[in-house]
């Protein structure tokens, strides 16, 4: 996704899924192709994906946050002189997406935590009320 740019922008981006998916492969192409050819993504962005991740989904936007799961051992990692950033793109509903902008990248984290986000299940319901 980064390897040849020539700004600091060096990211790479995964997703976890309960499956193997097509659509997954979409996702990360269409993330790279934006990150590439129309602006950075960075740490905290929301991405549109323009449809359901998976299935019938609610979540049709993507959150790009740190890799809580797997630690600073999968965050950053040297390569040929640089230092590459990956980030976990989390799918996100429209109405948390707008939670985030409202309220900021650390509210929706902590919204994610406290409601104990089902980041695996594609019919999970949107964390924001009203």
């Amino acid at each position: 996704m980064s390897l040849d740019r020539e700004d600091d922008c060096l990211i790479e981006l995964f997703v976890l899924s309960p499956r193997q998916d097509n659509a997954l492969v979409e996702l990360i192409t269409v993330c790279a192709s934006f990150h590439r050819n129309v602006r950075p993504l960075d740490i905290h962005h929301t991405v549109n994906i323009g449809r359901p991740w998976l299935n019938q989904s609610n979540c049709d936007h993507a959150f790009v946050s740190l890799p809580y799961l797997d630690g600073e051992a999968l965050e950053l990692f040297p390569f040929e002189g640089q230092h590459y950033h990956c980030y976990w793109l989390i799918p996100i509903t429209e109405k948390e997406r707008d939670y985030k902008i409202e309220q900021g990248c650390e509210a929706l984290e902590l919204l994610f935590e406290d409601k104990q986000l089902d980041y695996l299940n594609p019919d999970r319901v949107c964390l924001v009320m009203g």
